[in-house]
């Protein structure tokens, strides 16, 4: 299982990229991987402040339905546009094509409060 080390990670099993006061959020490999076929991305939150773990949408799998929850502080500005046709990028690439908002982060500083990639691996067990 792939855990880029540059990326910061929560126990909800969702991933940060930071690129300056923006950051792109995902989930992970082991959780699509325990969600199975993703078949579609709910978020309707593009606008919207969001609290750290609160709920910014959901994600449907073949066999179940998934809420997705901030991992940071930030103002949700956009949604990829490519799960709304191709939700399965989720399985395939979750770290690149497969991302799934963009946010502001209200405050930078809060994601060196997230796991590195060593402290995720430690909670799933790998």
């Amino acid at each position: 299982m792939n855990f880029p080390a540059e990326l910061k990670y929560t126990s909800d099993h969702e991933w940060v990229r930071v690129e300056g006061n923006e950051a792109y959020i995902g989930i992970t490999e082991f959780a699509q991987g325990e969600l199975g076929d993703i078949v579609y991305i709910d978020i309707n939150t593009v606008g919207q402040d969001v609290t750290k773990e609160s709920v910014f949408g959901t994600v449907e799998a073949v066999k179940t339905v998934s809420d997705l929850f901030m991992p940071i502080d930030g103002t949700v500005l956009e949604v990829n546009s490519k799960l709304d046709s191709q939700p399965e990028l989720v399985n395939t690439d979750p770290y690149g094509e497969g991302w799934m908002v963009k946010i502001s982060l209200k405050n930078p500083a809060d994601v060196e409060t997230l796991l590195d990639a060593e402290a995720y691996k430690g909670i799933i067990g790998q």
